[in-house]
């Protein structure tokens, strides 16, 4: 019960910070719609209708569902430091001291990096929309409704950010002895191929310049995850390899017998008797 009541306060105070962000985020919503539109607003397509960028709305409540898509968004982001220091403290009492060290070293690096594939994905995202839109013919007029382009921006930072998360994730998997390095070299051809396969599935849109924008990063971590492995392993100290045994093949034995006459405690300790 007192687990219980320590998680209900973590999410608690969790929720009380989500709250107290989103209503800023509420009162902040233009200059932080205008941040998230510039990638569409800064294409030339946008104002075909207008001299301004130009969103469609279709629904009667659509605008105040984005106002609101918006704001929480944003407050799940600055609350960010708050439940993400819950969850640390949650889950503390249950790990090990190499385990928090482990802990705290990743997530260092964890959050930086999905920040850096966000990043990324901003920059990039006016080129693939500029890459989709321009199939469309002069004679069509481009209609972006609010919560589409919302749904696509949001895609797109979750996308980069979780495909940077994965370099990461292999270079713990080796460290806690599933991954070997020799496993990753052995199908790095393999690896190379699915990684543009993943990334063409999973890029909203499909097109070629957003793939490679996602592709081409991705290779540089999986290399420099390989190095961190490989650096890794050579420090460790050598150890008998047994991967190449079967698995029913017993492990051989020393049938030399031991010298027990100088283990005095046999012959004369006080159990002798």
């Amino acid at each position: 019960m007192d687990h219980l009541r320590e998680l209900r306060n973590r999410v608690v105070i969790s929720v009380l910070a989500l709250a107290v962000t989103t209503i800023v985020g509420l009162i902040f919503f233009d200059p932080i719609w205008k941040f998230m539109a510039e990638p569409y607003c800064s294409l030339k397509i946008s104002q075909q209708l207008r001299p301004e960028c130009t969103f469609a709305v279709r629904g009667v409540f659509e605008s105040f569902f984005v106002n609101l898509k918006v704001a929480a968004l944003a407050g799940v982001v600055a609350a960010s430091p708050v439940w993400l220091y819950q969850v640390w403290r949650f889950v503390t009492p249950a790990l090990y001291r190499n385990e928090k060290k482990y802990t705290v070293t990743f997530l260092a690096i964890a959050v930086p990096l999905f920040l850096v594939g966000a990043a990324f994905a901003y920059l990039v995202m006016d080129t693939g929309l500029g890459f989709l839109l321009g199939f469309m013919p002069d004679s069509a007029l481009p209609l972006i409704e609010m919560d589409e382009y919302l749904s696509y921006w949001v895609i797109m930072l979750l996308v980069f950010g979780v495909s940077f998360e994965v370099p990461l994730l292999m270079v713990f998997l080796n460290i806690i002895g599933v991954l070997p390095r020799a496993t990753l070299a052995k199908h790095r051809r393999l690896i190379v191929f699915l990684l543009f396969v993943f990334s063409a599935i999973i890029t909203p849109g499909g097109d070629v310049f957003t793939m490679l924008a996602l592709t081409v990063p991705m290779l540089v971590l999986f290399a420099l995850a390989e190095l961190v492995m490989y650096i890794r392993e050579r420090r460790l100290p050598a150890t008998e390899d047994y991967s190449g045994l079967d698995d029913d093949q017993a492990s051989p034995l020393d049938t030399t017998p031991a010298d027990v006459s100088a283990d005095t405690d046999l012959e004369t300790g006080p159990d002798s008797r």
